[in-house]
């Protein structure tokens, strides 16, 4: 009914939004009913069958494309197991909830616990391979061990199994550690590598608390996605009850990952459903209209101009450009094309010597230059004529300092006596004039 509804030709918005508001309600009531006395489990929303070799890496860490989610869908995923201690509890968890997940054991981990790689298969997970031994550096490893690594993984996993079936052709490498060749050896194996959308951290050393903020943080951001936890830590043990009950709460839905076989084949997806981000069909580029094709009404070729088009008989353009000043004219050009004559070779390039008026000054700017010379001497004798007069009048007023400073007050009711010499006259008048004229010249900065 909810198919004729959907692709009717006559369907309308408000009959597909009634009809999708009742399908989830169907679905919550599906996992309600398939998990008695467990009414806020979160369950699985649907299942999907994927083709290794249609897509044969997925994971947004570390490619381009991740599964064919809807918004606000979840793929749960554990690696490293099975280990008893923890690898049980998580298996608990996952039933209370009724919630699917992919687990990625490891080799040497099902060989030490092969009951507990029939727990993830009986309980209707989905059984993956994490290589042999879980080498820390995939990357760095000969490509024959790191080829032996996942071969391993999947002969000890298939044995624990013990019904001669085979794990999924699901694949995570250790750590994440890609290469090209493991990658090329794991394609033409059929094997789908799986990276993840968002880590939650859990190997670390941190508490619960943070893997759980981790874990819905991340997933907030990105909308959907593959997330990635290990079923071997006791922190993911405490933390998982917690991030169920939030993506329930937060209107999250749980999807179940299984791969395609001749006799349950892949899940109907277009390309653009394997990106985490597809485009948008609002964006302006993806609705822009598409250049038609006009059917052409004349030739295919238009017609090329000949060269002898191109050649202007502007010889004369520059005869009648206007003069600046005096300066020489240039010859006239021709503009292009320009036909270039070669001299003959060994012989020099003679440049024109320029005429003998240019260097010519006109009579009137050496007048000019004439007076301007005359002007600048002038001005020089009239300031040194000012500093000698400056110097001599400075000569004198320091003198006169002098002077009235030695003679000595004289007292009241005598009368001032002009000084003696060592004769007992006073200095004649035309030696003290020649001191006074010496004084000058020196203040005058005339002195040879």
């Amino acid at each position: 009914m909810i198919v004729s509804v959907f692709e009717g030709p006559r369907a309308r918005p408000w009959a597909a939004l009634c009809m999708g508001v009742l399908a989830c309600l169907t679905v919550q009531t599906a996992s309600a009913a398939e998990c008695p006395g467990h009414p806020d489990a979160i369950g699985t929303s649907r299942t999907i069958v994927v083709d290794p070799r249609a897509y044969p890496i997925i994971g947004t860490m570390q490619y381009g494309k991740t599964l064919p989610l809807e918004d606000h869908e979840v793929v749960l995923t554990f690696d490293d197991g099975p280990l008893p201690k923890y690898s049980n509890q998580i298996l608990d968890i996952l039933a209370a909830h009724c919630a699917k997940a992919t687990f990625f054991l490891v080799g040497s981990q099902a060989n030490a616990n092969p009951e507990g790689v029939r727990k993830v298969r009986d309980a209707g997970h989905t059984v993956a391979t994490h290589s042999q031994n879980h080498p820390a550096g995939m990357d760095r490893l000969p490509f024959d061990r790191s080829k032996h690594e996942i071969e391993q993984g999947i002969a000890s996993v298939t044995a624990a199994l013990g019904d001669g079936t085979a794990p999924a052709p699901f694949l995570r490498i250790p750590g994440l550690r890609r290469t090209d060749e493991i990658e090329e050896f794991a394609a033409s194996k059929g094997l789908q590598l799986w990276s993840a959308d968002f880590p939650a951290d859990d190997w670390r050393d941190v508490s619960a608390n943070r893997v759980y903020e981790l874990a819905m943080q991340r997933l907030e951001r990105k909308g959907k996605g593959i997330l990635l936890l290990h079923d071997i830590q006791p922190r993911t043990v405490t933390a998982l009850p917690r991030i169920l009950s939030e993506l329930k709460a937060r209107g999250y839905r749980i999807v179940h990952v299984v791969p395609a076989t001749p006799e349950r084949p892949a899940t109907p997806t277009e390309p653009q459903q394997w990106q985490l981000r597809p485009p948008s069909e609002v964006v302006a580029i993806s609705r822009w209209p598409k250049v038609s094709k006009f059917a052409a009404a004349g030739p295919a070729e238009l017609p090329v101009p000949a060269l002898s088009d191109l050649d202007w008989h502007t010889a004369d353009l520059g005869a009648h450009a206007p003069r600046r000043r005096r300066g020489v004219p240039l010859p006239p050009a021709t503009p292009w094309p320009r036909q270039t004559s070669l001299s003959p070779v060994g012989t020099l390039a003679a440049l024109p010597i320029p005429a003998e008026s240019i260097f010519n000054i006109p009579e009137s700017t050496r007048v000019a230059m004439l007076a301007l010379s005359a002007r600048r001497t002038t001005s020089v004798a009239q300031v040194r004529s000012t500093e000698v007069s400056s110097a001599r009048l400075a000569g004198k007023s320091r003198r006169h300092d002098r002077a009235a400073t030695a003679q000595p007050p004289v007292p009241s009711g005598q009368t001032a006596q002009a000084p003696e010499g060592a004769s007992g006259t006073a200095p004649k008048p035309a030696a003290q004039a020649k001191r006074n004229a010496r004084s000058v010249r020196v203040a005058g900065l005339k002195k040879r």
